[in-house]
C-alpha cells in the first residue's frame, strides 16, 4: 500500500473522530448541512433515500472552488477519474474502471437532461451552473445506452422569477492567464417570464515549450455563453429554453516521448507546430406539467459540434508526418416521460403504495470525419522521391435509435422501497468508411456497413430506512454499451459488438448529528463481457479504433463524508478503491493480458478538504479553502507496460468578502507535483514506445468578483 493511501486511511478516522464528542456537542443545534436534491433517477429526490451511488456538487461548492469544467468537480466523487488532454475535445471519464473511446463513451455526460452522444462535447466551460451529479454504476434501466459505468449530469441554474441578480468574476494568474465570467438573471414579467444571460472568455500561455523554436505550444483561448428563457404560465406548467455555445482556439497537443517527458517535463522538440479548434452549439427545450396525480415532462436537445486539429504526428524534430483532422457531428434527442406526482403514489393497500415512471427516448446522430496524413518523401518507400498524403479516414456515420423504459417502486410501511425497472433500446447504424493515397500508390478502400443493435437493461433494488435519515440499500443492474463502426481501423476491424455488464452493489447512507454530518459507503462488483477497448492501429500512427477485448471484472469500495462542524467550518472527504482487471484467458493483439489491470483505472482516488469562514465585521468576512487530492497508480495500456505512480495535488484559495465584493488569492497544485496523467502506445516514432502529456503544473493568481 502506498504512503499516500496510508495517509488518507489514517486521516479519515481522525477527521471522523473529530466530528464526534466535544466538537459536535458544542455546535449550535440549528447548524445543518444545506439540503441537496438530485435527479439521479430522473425525478427530484433526496439522495439519501435512493439506492444508487451519487455525489452531488451544488452551486455553492462550485462557486467556492471556482470550478470551471466538470473534471475539476470530479475530485469530490470517489472512483471517478478524468483523463484530459491539452485538446479540450479529448476529455474521457472513467468510473470504477469503466470507460472507452470518445466516439462511444462508457460514461455519458448530460447537460440539462440532454445526453452528449460523443465525448467531444462533454467537457465544456461551466457558467451559471446549479449542480453537477456524478452517478456511479450502470444506469441503463432509466438512461439506456452508454451509461454502463454511470453518468455525469450538469444542470443550469434556473432564471430568477422574483428579482434581478448577477455576478462577475475576473481571475488572473501566471502564464498570462485571464478568465472573465459573468451572469445576469431576473424577471421580465413577475412570476411568469424570466431570463438569464451568462458569458465568459479567457486565455493563457502554454505550459509546454518547443525547444526547437522556443515557442510555447499548448496555449488556450476561448469564449462561451448561455442564454435562458423561463416561462411559467400557470402553477402547473413551465417551459424553458437554453441556448449555449463555446468557441475554442487552442495550441497544439503537448505530446512527447514518455521517457523524454519524464526527464524533462513540459518540453517537446518539433519541426511543426499545429493547433486545435472546437465549436459547440446547443439548444435545449424543457417542458413540464406537474398535475395533481401525474407529471409530464419533455426534453428536446439539438447539439452541433465541429473540431479541427493540425499536429506534428511523429512528435519529433524531423519533418516526417503531419495530420490535419476535421470532424463534425450533429445529434437530435427527444424524451417524453410520465411519472406519478410526488404526493400521488397509487395506493395498493393500507401498507403499500406504488410510485412509477415511464418514457420514450428518440435520437438521431450524423457524424463526418476527414483526416489527412502527409508523409515526407522516402518515408513510405525508399523508391519514392515525392511526398505522399493519405486520407484516412474520410467517413460518414449515421445513427438513429429508440428507447422505451419504465420503473415502479413499491413503498411498504413508508420504510421499505422495492424497485424494478427495465429499458429496451434499439438502434440502427450505417457507415461509409473510405481511405486513399494521393498519389495512388495503393488501391483505395471503401467499406459500406450497417447493423442493428438492441438490448434490454434491467435493474432491481431495495432500500430500507432504519431511521428517517438512515438508509441501507442493495442493487442489481445490467448495463450495455452499443456496438458500432470505427471511422478508421485495420482491415477486418471496422465493426465492434456490444459490451454488457452486471453490477451488484450494496451501501449505507446516513444523516446524523442533527443534520450536521452526512456519510455514505458502498461496496460494488462489476462483471462485464465483450469489453470495448480503445486500441492503437499498428499500421497508422495516431489512429485508434474500438475492438471487443474479452471479459473483465471490477470490485471496490467507496466512502464519502461531509460535515458542518461549526457555522463557519465545513470538513469533507471521499475515498474510493478499485481493483479492475482483465479476466483470465483474455488475449489482445496476440498477447495474454489475463489478470492485468485495466488502463486508466487508478488503484484509489481520495480527497480531503476543509472550508472556513470568519466574520470580522458586519461587512467583512474572511474565508479559506483547501483540498488535498490523491490518485493511486494506474497503467496506461492493456499490456501494463507503462504506468503512472500515485501522486498528490494540493489546491488552496482564500480571501475576503466586503459586502458584495470579493478579493481572493488561489493556487492549484501548490507543491508543483510532476505527473503524467495521459499516455498511450506509440511504437511508430516514440523511442520508449509511448507518448504522453505532463499534468498541469503549479498555477496561481488572484480573483476579483462582485455579486448583486
Amino acid at each position: 500500500m502506498s504512503s499516500s493511501l496510508r495517509l488518507v486511511i489514517l486521516a479519515t478516522p481522525l477527521c471522523l473522530g473529530g466530528l464526534s464528542s466535544s466538537v459536535l456537542a458544542q455546535a449550535p443545534p440549528r447548524v445543518q448541512l444545506p439540503t441537496v436534491v438530485v435527479t439521479a433517477q430522473k425525478e427530484p429526490a433526496d439522495p439519501n433515500t435512493l439506492p444508487v451511488s451519487v455525489t452531488a456538487v451544488p452551486r455553492q461548492t462550485l462557486d467556492d472552488g471556482r470550478v470551471s469544467v466538470p473534471g475539476d468537480a470530479a475530485v469530490r466523487a470517489p472512483n471517478v477519474f478524468f483523463n484530459e488532454f491539452t485538446a479540450r475535445k479529448l476529455s474521457n471519464v472513467f468510473v470504477r474502471g469503466v470507460g472507452s473511446s470518445p466516439a462511444n463513451p462508457g460514461v455519458t455526460t448530460f447537460y440539462d437532461g440532454v445526453p452528449q452522444l460523443s465525448a467531444n462535447s462533454s467537457s465544456l466551460e461551466l457558467v451559471d451552473v446549479d449542480q453537477i451529479e456524478f452517478v456511479r454504476g450502470p444506469q441503463g434501466a432509466l438512461f439506456g445506452r452508454n451509461t454502463l459505468g454511470g453518468f455525469v449530469s450538469v444542470a443550469s441554474a434556473r432564471p430568477s422569477t422574483t428579482r434581478w441578480t448577477g455576478a462577475f468574476n475576473l481571475p488572473f494568474g501566471n502564464a498570462e492567464a485571464i478568465d472573465a465570467r459573468g451572469t445576469l438573471s431576473g424577471p421580465l414579467v413577475a412570476d411568469r417570464l424570466a431570463m438569464s444571460a451568462s458569458f465568459g472568455g479567457g486565455r493563457r500561455d502554454g505550459f509546454t515549450t518547443n525547444t526547437r523554436t522556443g515557442n510555447d505550444l499548448d496555449s488556450r483561448s476561448g469564449r462561451f455563453g448561455k442564454v435562458q428563457l423561463l416561462w411559467t404560465p400557470t402553477s402547473q406548467w413551465e417551459a424553458r429554453v437554453i441556448v449555449a455555445g463555446e468557441r475554442d482556439r487552442d495550441g497544439d497537443y503537448a505530446l512527447q516521448d514518455l521517457a523524454a517527458l519524464r526527464q524533462a517535463p513540459f518540453t517537446v522538440a518539433r519541426d511543426f507546430e499545429g493547433f486545435t479548434e472546437r465549436d459547440v452549439m446547443s439548444t435545449t427545450v424543457l417542458a413540464r406539467r406537474a398535475g395533481a396525480r401525474v407529471v409530464l415532462s419533455s426534453t428536446t436537445g439539438f447539439v452541433r459540434w465541429t473540431t479541427r486539429d493540425v499536429t506534428d504526428l511523429d512528435y519529433t524534430p524531423l519533418p516526417l508526418v503531419t495530420r490535419d483532422n476535421a470532424e463534425e457531428d450533429f445529434h437530435f434527442t427527444q424524451e417524453i416521460r410520465l411519472a406519478s406526482a410526488d404526493q400521488a403514489a397509487l395506493r395498493l393497500s393500507d401498507r403499500a403504495a406504488l410510485k412509477w415512471q415511464g418514457g420514450v427516448f428518440l435520437f438521431t446522430q450524423n457524424y463526418e470525419q476527414e483526416a489527412v496524413n502527409s508523409f515526407a518523401p522516402f518515408l513510405l518507400s525508399p523508391f519514392l522521391g515525392f511526398p505522399v498524403s493519405q486520407t484516412s479516414p474520410q467517413s460518414t456515420l449515421d445513427d438513429r435509435g429508440v428507447g422505451v423504459y419504465g420503473q415502479g417502486t413499491v413503498v411498504l410501511d413508508e420504510r421499505l422501497d422495492l424497485s424494478l425497472g427495465a429499458r429496451f433500446d434499439r438502434e440502427h447504424k450505417e457507415g461509409n468508411l473510405n481511405s486513399a493515397f494521393t498519389p495512388a500508390i495503393a488501391p483505395p478502400t471503401v467499406v459500406d456497413v450497417e447493423d442493428t443493435f438492441s438490448q434490454v437493461s434491467p435493474q432491481l433494488s431495495a432500500a430500507y430506512r432504519l431511521r428517517p435519515n438512515h438508509t441501507v440499500y442493495a442493487t442489481v443492474a445490467g448495463g450495455f454499451k452499443a456496438g458500432g463502426f470505427n471511422a478508421a481501423s485495420p482491415a477486418g476491424s471496422e465493426t465492434y459488438g456490444e459490451e454488457r455488464s452486471l453490477n451488484v452493489e450494496s451501501g449505507v447512507k446516513v444523516l446524523f448529528a442533527g443534520g450536521r454530518v452526512s456519510a455514505s459507503a458502498a461496496l460494488f462488483f462489476i462483471d462485464w463481457n465483450d469489453l470495448q477497448l480503445n486500441l492503437p492501429d499498428p499500421l497508422a500512427p495516431g489512429r485508434f479504433y474500438i475492438a471487443n477485448a474479452g471479459d473483465a471484472t471490477s470490485r471496490g469500495i467507496e466512502a464519502e463524508v461531509t460535515a458542518r462542524v461549526h457555522p463557519s467550518l465545513d470538513l469533507f472527504g471521499a475515498l474510493g478503491v478499485t481493483r479492475a482487471r482483465f479476466s483470465n484467458g483474455t488475449v489482445i493483439g496476440g498477447v495474454d493480458v489475463g489478470d492485468n489491470e485495466l488502463p486508466n483505472a487508478p488503484d484509489y482516488t481520495a480527497m480531503l478538504g476543509a472550508q472556513a469562514r470568519r466574520t470580522l465585521t458586519p461587512s467583512a468576512t474572511l474565508f479559506g479553502r483547501a483540498e488535498v487530492v490523491l490518485n493511486g497508480a494506474f497503467h496506461y495500456d492493456e499490456r501494463n507496460r507503462e504506468a503512472q505512480d500515485a501522486y498528490v495535488l494540493t489546491h488552496m484559495r482564500g480571501g475576503v468578502q466586503l459586502r458584495q465584493f470579493v478579493v481572493e488569492a488561489w493556487v492549484k497544485n501548490a507543491f508543483d507535483t510532476r505527473y503524467i496523467p495521459v499516455a498511450f502506445t506509440y511504437d511508430a516514432f516514440a523511442p520508449s514506445g509511448f507518448v504522453g502529456e505532463s499534468g498541469r503544473p503549479r498555477t496561481f493568481g488572484m480573483n476579483l468578483g462582485v455579486r448583486f
